[in-house]
């Protein structure tokens, strides 16, 4: 998930401040990914940094209102027109550990298997309770981001199933026949 792109894209709308940026990052990714103050500032400093943004003077609250300069819009544009490979996005961290755990000597790789799958399972159904929950007609960019996290989670369960069999273990899936 790229923050300093996000961060860009928002402020693109207009001067904000630093939570205000927070807020409004949550609510276009339906709060999906929860975004750390720190982070938000500390990017914002980089931002400031390469010249993508400026600081305005603070408001009487204290509040320091950030904004876009014609660079950052460039930066922002170039980013949205360019496809993001699939080199370009971070390690899968299930990956590694399952092919880790093959490697390693008495991990039972069955049990590690099963356990992300009940946890996917899990993760999956609150997913759906929270695109049910989430009526708002106006929340298209939420529910699309709700909608690929439903996706990912599918595609990562029927991925651990192929790993079960495949490593000839038991078949994950209530009421599966055995080979």
């Amino acid at each position: 998930m790229s923050i300093r792109y996000g961060l860009l894209a928002l402020l693109e709308r207009g001067p904000m401040y630093g939570y205000q940026l927070r807020s409004a990052f949550e609510e276009s990714i339906g709060a999906t990914w929860p975004l750390n103050i720190g982070q938000v500032y500390t990017t914002l400093g980089r931002l400031v940094r390469d010249e993508l943004v400026e600081s305005l003077p603070e408001h009487e609250a204290g509040q320091r209102p950030y904004r876009i300069t014609e660079a950052g819009r460039t930066e922002l544009v170039g980013w949205f027109e360019t496809a993001i490979g699939r080199i370009d996005r971070p390690r899968d961290e299930l990956t590694i550990k399952l092919a880790l755990a093959l490697a390693t000597p008495g991990i039972d790789v069955d049990r590690v298997v099963h356990t992300q799958r009940a946890a996917s399972k899990r993760a999956l159904q609150e997913f759906v309770r929270r695109k049910i929950r989430d009526t708002r007609a106006d929340n298209v960019s939420g529910r699309l981001v709700l909608d690929a996290m439903i996706f990912q989670t599918e595609a990562e369960i029927r991925w651990l199933d192929h790993c079960a069999e495949s490593i000839g273990g038991s078949d994950p899936r209530p009421g599966a026949e055995q080979p």
